[in-house]
């Protein structure tokens, strides 16, 4: 079983994606090795098996790709959060400052109960905007968020510091670019 050193050696890093200047951390080099993507949502899922989550609320996209498998590993259900106009039925929106303007996400009003335990979870932390936005869309529903879970956590971009006061976990780190 591959520990977190040998999970890290898995991503890819591309330089000058999806612009000149960044390093993007691909990890779908991670996701086709079968033993380290079971791997990792194992180790995920550890952190938070005492938590009593009811719901794992995965951030689009690739926060589907692990957050899927970590409710089902937890025995919870999985709500998608998704960019604006995905979703069916009616939902509760929240914008979210991006360097250069805004973006937005959603998620169906009906998909939590107020008090609901629940785990946010993305693949990648980097400022924090796009988490602190799915963390105010739990509270506007109601639900307790018990735990915010990354893959991977870009450390130098400081992302953390926008989720005060959740408890954040990422299994890998990045301390510099």
């Amino acid at each position: 079983m591959p520990d977190s050193r040998e999970l890290l050696a898995k991503i890819r890093t591309v330089p000058d994606f999806p612009k000149q200047g960044i390093m993007f951390r691909d990890i779908t080099t991670l996701l086709k090795d079968g033993p380290a993507f079971a791997r990792a949502v194992d180790l995920l899922a550890e952190r938070y098996r005492e938590s009593r989550v009811e719901k794992v609320l995965g951030v689009e996209s690739r926060g589907f790709i692990l957050g899927a498998p970590l409710a089902l590993r937890l025995g919870a259900g999985f709500v998608p959060i998704r960019k604006p106009g995905k979703l069916p039925a009616p939902v509760a929106r929240e914008e979210y400052k991006l360097e250069y303007g805004t973006d937005a996400i959603e998620i169906h009003r009906d998909a939590l109960r107020p008090g609901e335990r629940v785990l946010l979870h993305d693949d990648l932390l980097a400022t924090g905007g796009t988490m602190a936005a799915a963390c105010r869309l739990v509270q506007a529903l109601g639900g307790t968020v018990v735990g915010i879970s990354f893959l991977i956590e870009l450390s130098f971009l400081k992302g953390r510091a926008k989720l005060v006061p959740y408890e954040v976990f990422s299994l890998l780190q990045y301390l510099s670019e």
